[in-house]
């Protein structure tokens, strides 16, 4: 297993960077022979799942995606936690199950391993649906609390060879999370709410690991795209 690289003192570094510039740089990350592991994190629609299926599409089969999203709880086991309305804090995701994989993922076995994905059209994590083979370069994972220390997240971290965090102001993340909710048949006025609520709560706990990441993006995308960037 290689050793992550101690975390730099101070704050990250900022940059602004357009969607290739960033292709360019994870690149540099996927080197034959070795198995690293990258994190995507930044505050809900802060365009995380669109930077991963950026990434995935130019490097091919030298990366693999393994979403946080993946360990969601399932409906059932949060209606009985009490927690449904609440879907998406830190305390509702399979938080072991997430570090388990990762620390599986970080030496490549001689099997593929097999990682659960979210399907955001049924709302419930699906197993076994993502296979990383052996000879995957650069496993990508995303998701909100990457950098998080509470509810047992700070185990997170050590997985990762490094962390970027996406960082988008508030008003364009709700925008974007208010056009993906009504994308999934939410009604207007119940979007909203979650949106204002939920994703907002969570996006202000987001942000206060900003300070942990290895790089703070603010990323470029086109003004006629902007609106629909997702994650």
């Amino acid at each position: 297993m290689h050793e992550q690289a101690p975390p730099v003192a101070g704050p990250p570094p900022v940059v602004r960077a357009t969607l290739q510039q960033l292709v360019d740089r994870a690149a540099t990350l996927a080197v034959p022979g070795s198995r690293r592991i990258l994190g995507i994190t930044g505050a809900p629609g802060a365009g995380k799942s669109t930077l991963c299926a950026a990434l995935l599409g130019s490097l091919g089969a030298r990366a693999a995606l393994v979403g946080m999203d993946g360990f969601h709880y399932a409906n059932v086991e949060l209606a009985r936690l009490g927690r449904s309305d609440r879907k998406g804090a830190p305390d509702t995701f399979d938080v072991d199950g997430y570090v388990a994989l990762l620390r599986r993922l970080r030496t490549p076995p001689a099997v593929p391993v097999l990682a659960p994905v979210f399907d955001r059209a049924l709302e419930e994590p699906i197993g076994s649906a993502v296979p990383v083979t052996p000879d995957t370069q650069l496993v990508l994972t995303e998701g909100n609390y990457l950098l998080l220390d509470e509810h047992g997240w700070s185990a997170v971290r050590p997985c990762l060879d490094e962390v970027w965090y996406l960082d988008v102001p508030p008003e364009v993340r709700e925008r974007r999370l208010l056009r993906r909710r009504r994308s999934y048949g939410h009604e207007p006025q119940a979007a909203e709410d979650w949106v204002r609520t939920v994703d907002g709560r969570n996006g202000r706990t987001v942000e206060a690991s900003r300070s942990r990441a290895d790089l703070v993006v603010h990323l470029d995308v086109p003004e006629t795209t902007g609106d629909d960037v997702a994650g």
